[in-house]
């Protein structure tokens, strides 16, 4: 039988494998850098030539995915199982894109590592895809089994024009997994575009998504090309979709099937080749029969499902999503990265994160700007981190307080008021101090009052007015530090117009 290659820089793993598959009765050949490999493959004959190749993706001696390439252009057939303890997607997908056979990130089980080296052997060769370049930084990081499924996934569907249906919790990254479909597909080279079919009124929602003609409707005052047409190339994005009215779903079934739709107004039909990803948090299943969502759109676009699973079942990527989002929080600002100690680590790992990954990159961007020293001790973490049980605000998925409507806050004492006192005090702003309360479950309403006491002492004659200004910043200033400072989402999370907000924080002097 023809050996099996090992090109590993790291003896300990070379060794284990060698045992390992000795004990199958499998040969072994092992090599500690690429070049000893290409060199080997020169003058090796037909009977001596690699069954399988199984190497580590970087060595002091090269690449394992250019050596990846270099093999596949010289034995097309040859299964190569890439290792490596760089656990990220480009790597996932280059291997893949890359004609890998398959990915195994280390440390890794030896039996199941075994029984992938023995089903390489038997299966036919995989059908050899384009290499793509591993950028420096990666789009998406994750050591979980539940994340190498999904890069696993992720990797499989590049080259395919298939529809793909991502389904999470809020935060989780469902537009970060679209995005990654599209970079990594045939359509990279065209538009990629997204929509939040929630966030958008549903009168406005259907000339969103297909365009207008002029004077199609009042206000109309100009012809309008849709989302669908904007997308045409490439990959469109439809951002929780159970939320879509059932008779905009019609239409979208419709583009779904012929790829043909018309304008809002419009009598001529249009054309276009999108590929849809479709997300959602919601059970679609029960939406169907609820009766809210069309069965027939519901398997459309259901044709391959993707789960992305929520952080808190995969703590163990929380220490490296830490750091980079503390790393890129510091590059939004132009600061010095700040360093984070193991027992805030493991703080962090022992939350909850009802917001999933969002909430914790909100957690680190606010660690950037108000944690008081370069290192991040566990004391330094935000309330609802310290103690969970009692903020409810953790619970809902909101960013930390502090992140917008106390920023670079000195609270000062406040007078106590039928024997409580707010653990968190009001902010001092010179144009409109936002309100700034203790969570639900600590007696908020006792800051409120011992605010409206002090002012009332004081003997000013406008405090109605003024803490009506302070309430309506803190609630502006906090829903757009939820929407990250997208005033249309803002509002219509407050249940405001989209004039109103504009208004106010010019009014309130909060731009």
């Amino acid at each position: 039988m023809k050996p099996i290659w090992i090109v590993d820089d790291d003896q300990s793993i070379r060794f284990v494998l060698e045992k390992a598959l000795m004990r199958e009765d499998l040969p072994t050949r092992s090599f500690t850098h690429p070049r000893e490999v290409l060199q080997a493959l020169d003058v090796v004959t037909p009977e001596e030539s690699p069954q399988v190749l199984v190497s580590d993706i970087r060595m002091p001696g090269g690449s394992g995915l250019d050596l990846l390439s270099q093999v596949k252009a010289r034995m097309p057939g040859l299964p190569v199982i890439i290792m490596t303890a760089y656990s990220d997607l480009d790597s996932a997908v280059s291997a893949f894109q890359g004609g890998a056979f398959e990915y195994l990130p280390k440390p890794f089980d030896l039996t199941k590592a075994i029984e992938l080296i023995r089903r390489a052997v038997e299966e036919s060769q995989r059908e050899q895809t384009s290499a793509t370049n591993v950028d420096s930084t990666p789009e998406m990081l994750g050591q979980a089994p539940a994340m190498q499924d999904v890069f696993r996934a992720i990797g499989r569907l590049s080259q395919s024009n298939v529809t793909v249906m991502i389904t999470g919790e809020s935060g989780s990254g469902k537009e970060l997994v679209a995005r990654a479909l599209h970079k990594h597909s045939q359509r990279a080279d065209g538009p990629f575009v997204a929509i939040n079919t929630a966030a958008i009124p549903k009168d406005l929602l259907e000339s969103e998504l297909f365009g207008h003609e002029r004077g199609a409707f009042t206000g109309a005052q100009a012809m309008r090309r849709g989302r669908f047409e904007q997308a045409d190339g490439g990959t469109l994005f439809l951002d929780e979709i159970g939320d879509m009215k059932f008779d905009l779903q019609t239409r979208l079934l419709r583009v779904l099937s012929d790829g043909s739709f018309y304008r809002v107004g419009g009598h001529s039909a249009i054309k276009t080749n999108v590929r849809v990803i479709a997300a959602t948090h919601q059970n679609l299943e029960q939406r169907v029969q609820e009766g809210a969502f069309r069965e027939d759109l519901f398997h459309r676009l259901n044709v391959i499902r993707l789960r992305l699973p929520p952080l808190r079942e995969r703590r163990e990527d929380i220490p490296v999503l830490t750091r980079h989002f503390l790393q890129q929080s510091a590059q939004q600002l132009g600061v010095e990265a700040k360093r984070i100690s193991d027992s805030a680590i493991e703080l962090l790992q022992n939350f909850a994160f009802p917001g999933n990954v969002r909430q914790l990159e909100n957690i680190c961007h606010w660690l950037t700007v108000m944690a008081p020293a370069q290192a991040i001790e566990a004391k330094d973490l935000p309330p609802e981190v310290l103690a969970p049980s009692s903020h409810t605000s953790a619970a809902m998925g909101m960013v930390p307080a502090g992140s917008a409507s106390n920023e670079f806050a000195t609270p000062a004492p406040l007078p106590m008021v039928n024997g409580a006192t707010p653990a968190t005090p009001f902010v001092a702003n010179p144009v409109a101090k936002p309100l700034v309360l203790n969570a639900p479950g600590e007696n908020w309403q006792a800051g409120l009052e011992a605010e409206a006491m002090s002012l009332l002492a004081s003997g000013r004659v406008d405090v109605w007015d003024e803490m009506t200004k302070r309430f309506e910043a803190s609630l502006i200033q906090t829903a757009l530090a939820h929407t990250r400072g997208r005033r249309i989402d803002a509002a219509h999370k407050l249940g405001i117009g989209r004039n109103t907000i504009t208004r106010k924080i010019q009014e309130l002097g909060l731009e």
